[in-house]
């Protein structure tokens, strides 16, 4: 039997998708409590991310989303982590309230302990892709376009994390949009 490569380059790439969602689920949460959500998309998705990204270009004035918009579509896989919001009762005063009730009369203010843990997550996830030798890059741009295709809907902050198998790393020395 032969493999080639380039002929199963599509299901490798599902495959270590998957193990890299597996690294932001195992990764360590506050409290124990996880909160964070994981997806990873391919083929057509790609493409509506893409043009999502694209759009909120225009919407936002933010030129950096177009190049990043082409960096999307040519990723063999995007993958999507977001955090849902919830105080952890800590009372840690992180977010800038002196307690979690006070934050809480603030529901857009999120919990300084979700954000670290999603950070920790997206840590997670890159090494694990670095481990795979998979092209990747965090993406803030195409995470905040996510949710006006409806991935992640009742995620808070979302990043997106783009996946390339190929010769040359698409995601570095980009031409600069300033």
């Amino acid at each position: 039997m032969v493999i080639d490569e380039r002929e199963c380059r599509k299901e490798t790439i599902a495959e270590v998708a998957r193990q890299i969602m597996i690294a932001g689920r195992t990764a360590p949460k506050g409290k124990g409590i996880d909160l964070i959500e994981i997806v990873a998309v391919t083929g057509e998705t790609i493409e509506a991310l893409a043009e999502a990204t694209r759009l909120a270009s225009e919407q936002t004035g933010m030129k950096f989303f177009l190049r990043d918009a082409e960096n999307i579509r040519q990723a063999d896989a995007v993958i999507l982590v977001g955090t849902r919001l919830q105080s952890l009762s800590l009372n840690c005063g992180y977010c800038g309230y002196p307690t979690c009730e006070k934050k809480n009369g603030h529901p857009a203010a999120p919990c300084a302990l979700n954000m670290v843990d999603l950070g920790i997550a997206i840590g997670s996830m890159t090494a694990k892709a670095a481990d795979l030798r998979v092209d990747n890059r965090v993406m803030f741009s195409a995470g905040k376009a996510a949710p006006s295709i409806g991935l992640l809907a009742g995620c808070h902050s979302i990043y997106a994390i783009p996946l390339s198998v190929s010769s040359k790393n698409p995601f570095f020395d980009r031409a600069s949009t300033r």
